[in-house]
């Protein structure tokens, strides 16, 4: 959590039927948390060296990122910043308390002992006060310096002056000091609460485009994107939470449809063929509006995330259109609200877990302690997911077989049976499988033996199969 992206890659696609083709549209946003007042978020931030190798090796334009990166900010943060501004809008206007030290009775301001000597040059006659117009380095004159003087000039002339702070291009600040009338001063005012309130909506800045995606409701897809949203979701949204229900929770919130290709290129039907000779079997070329970015698949801009984004577009609505041939007759257009998608909704690649393919963002996991805790007596364990409640177990050693049956002769929450008595179950009932339909996922009848040839790798096996977990 203490790295930082800074780059955004997003890719929309929206299919026209008239013309059989998408219509694409891909952004990228260099992104960057640069501080927009003193009381706004400084970010520390840490970077790994070959991850910036690498960037520079792919002609990433750190310039950009540093110069004109979009700032962001968290809703906390954008919440707690309109606070501290009303707080000075209400001081301004004599509606709360002020923020700097009170004057004596005598009406002239208490100055520290050790800042008198610095204070001096604003203590001075009307004339030449009008004139003053100090260029304010922030290594000589301090933010504390910078109050004191506006304690003493609004304590001295409480009314005929108006007092700022400018801020140059080159981050150089310095006061402003003018002799206006009341009208003159409020407008003054006036304008720089405008200018504060915009400086403060800009900051919002990237994060809009978070909350319009959020908004929006719409499928949101990416590949192996677990990393993903969590960290767009820690620092565009808010802090990751500790527990992961609670995190679910939070992501779902934020993204209420998530799609992983990694997941459906792992899964069936496109698991036991290549990848590519799905996705490029029912690829159709997009299509660009003119004065908005464009890629195509002639060129490769790998690991801009633009372009990142608009190929993992490209291979989901391949892998969704391959999923309608299955159907019948077949379909060549799948929409993203498709039941045939539903199986992907929601859940997250897991990357070197071999037990636990995904994690199911919108429902419970299957918990792979329960079987650990199932298996105990038994040693080391293999294990298969068949779906989510039942997974083929192989066993390390045959004898363990009994002993695992004897262990769960009295539990309530699972059932185990030896593969052996598995197969014999299946051979006297009607098997069934699933398969794409128009309206989804659909059993149809299947031959014993196409079950078994899949597991006669396994001496040992037996089927788990537990109360939603």
């Amino acid at each position: 959590m203490n790295f930082l992206l800074f780059q955004f890659g997003v890719c929309t696609f929206r299919y026209e039927p008239n013309q059989s083709t998408y219509i694409t549209k891909a952004f990228n946003f260099y992104i960057f948390p640069k501080p927009f007042s003193r009381t706004s978020p400084d970010i520390k931030f840490i970077c790994q060296s070959s991850s910036i190798d690498f960037l520079a090796s792919q002609g990433f334009d750190f310039n950009k990122v540093f110069r004109s990166g979009i700032p962001y900010l968290t809703q906390e943060e954008e919440s707690q910043l309109r606070e501290q501004y009303e707080e000075r809008r209400s001081q301004i206007n004599g509606a709360g308390p002020v923020s700097y030290t009170p004057t004596s009775g005598t009406g002239v301001c208490k100055v520290p002992e050790d800042q008198r000597d610095f204070i001096r040059m604003v203590d001075c006659d009307d004339d030449d006060v009008l004139q003053l117009n100090m260029t304010i380095n922030n290594h000589v004159c301090f933010s504390f310096q910078r109050k004191l003087i506006y304690q003493t000039l609004n304590s001295k002339y409480p009314k005929g002056l108006h007092v700022e702070t400018l801020e140059t291009e080159k981050k150089e600040r310095f006061i402003q000091i003018s002799k206006v009338d009341e009208e003159e001063r409020r407008r003054r005012e006036q304008q720089k609460q405008q200018r504060e309130q915009e400086e403060l909506n800009d900051a919002v800045g990237f994060s809009r485009v978070i909350r319009a995606i959020s908004k929006s409701g719409k499928l949101v897809v990416g590949h192996n994107m677990l990393l993903d949203v969590m960290h767009t979701i820690h620092q565009f949204c808010g802090p990751l939470p500790e527990e992961l229900d609670d995190f679910k929770e939070v992501a779902m919130s934020v993204f209420p449809r998530l799609l992983d290709t990694k997941l459906m290129a792992s899964t069936q039907p496109f698991k036991v063929c290549h990848v590519f000779v799905c996705v490029f079997s029912s690829y159709l070329e997009p299509r660009c509006p003119e004065g908005i970015q464009s890629y195509d698949t002639s060129t490769e801009q790998l690991h801009e995330a633009g372009y990142d984004a608009f190929i993992t577009g490209l291979c989901f609505i391949s892998m969704a259109n391959y999923l309608g041939s299955f159907l019948t007759p077949p379909k060549s257009h799948i929409s993203a609200r498709s039941k045939l998608l539903e199986p992907f909704f929601n859940k997250l690649f897991l990357m070197r877990v071999i037990d636990i393919p995904y994690v199911n963002m919108s429902g419970p996991d299957c918990k792979m302690s329960v079987l650990i805790c199932v298996c105990r007596v038994s040693g080391n364990i293999q294990v298969s997911w068949i779906d989510d409640t039942s997974a083929f177990v192989c066993l390390s050693q045959t004898e363990q077989v009994q002993i695992a049956m004897n262990t769960s002769r009295y539990a309530e929450s699972y059932r185990i049976q030896t593969y052996a008595e598995y197969m014999q179950s299946r051979q006297k009932s009607t098997h069934t499988s699933r398969r794409w339909t128009d309206d989804g996922w659909a059993d149809t009848s299947y031959s014993a033996a196409s079950g078994s040839s899949r597991w006669t790798n396994y001496s040992s096996v037996k089927k788990l199969k537990t109360d939603g977990q």
